[in-house]
């Protein structure tokens, strides 16, 4: 007979690693300050959480329309990035991140305003479940920001890299290409490993057209809160 000691523990289902790595996150909170917050599924659940302090803080700076329409919903005052000089603590999830603190970022499509946030930011806190934990960048594949006129020509540089760059589209649209809060595409580049993030990074960025590349190497996490079956673990950079 199976001791209650012994017996499997439940499996926790994605959804409910991003809500526990979301109220966790509460603790990098700065009471009295205006904080930074990204955009996505899992800081969706930070925000859910953060209405719980919202009287304690300041208000926010947001990266993306998606993120602001939410914060403002539950009634966190939102500031533009250009009224706030320096940001106490940003926190945001992330596709895929390494050992170093280094990630991928833009599957929803804000990695530039994500960036720039994160740039004014004194700490970054990622929130992440285990399955975006890797050992080498480009599983994923990399978003990249760029302006419509170049699209053809970053395509042709991608694939002398060895990758391969598609124009993001909604999904379940009607093929037309996806636009980003700032009215520009977006190429996503599969087929790359990425052994140097701050290499890569600096490289891309300089590419006539490149808006942001979704590689935050310059702008690394701090901290990695990562979701598990055993609870959330703290990684330090």
């Amino acid at each position: 007979m199976t001791k209650p000691s012994e017996q499997t523990k439940p499996q926790l289902s994605q959804d409910e690693l991003k809500t526990l790595v979301g109220r966790a996150a509460l603790r990098f909170v700065v009471p009295g300050q205006i904080i930074g917050v990204g955009s996505g599924s899992t800081v969706n659940k930070f925000i859910e959480a953060l209405a719980s302090m919202k009287d304690q803080i300041k208000g926010v700076v947001s990266a993306s329309e998606a993120s602001t329409a939410r914060l403002k919903a539950i009634g966190i005052p939102v500031f533009d990035a250009n009224a706030v000089e320096e940001l106490a603590v940003y926190i945001d999830g992330a596709d895929e991140i390494d050992q170093h603190g280094h990630m991928i970022k833009g599957g929803g499509a804000a990695l530039t305003r994500e960036k720039i946030v994160a740039a004014q930011s004194r700490q970054f806190v990622c929130i992440v479940d285990a399955s975006k934990l890797v050992q080498t960048l480009g599983q994923y594949p990399v978003p990249v920001e760029v302006i419509p006129m170049a699209v053809q020509r970053l395509t042709r540089q991608f694939a002398a890299m060895g990758g391969r760059a598609q124009v993001r589209c909604p999904a379940g649209g009607s093929g037309q290409p996806l636009v980003t809060d700032n009215g520009q595409l977006l190429l996503d580049v599969s087929g790359l490993r990425i052994s140097d993030p701050l290499a890569f990074e600096a490289q891309v960025s300089q590419w006539p057209g490149v808006v942001t590349v979704g590689v935050f190497a310059f702008q690394k996490a701090q901290v990695c809160l990562l979701a598990t079956a055993d609870g959330v673990k703290t990684l330090n950079f």
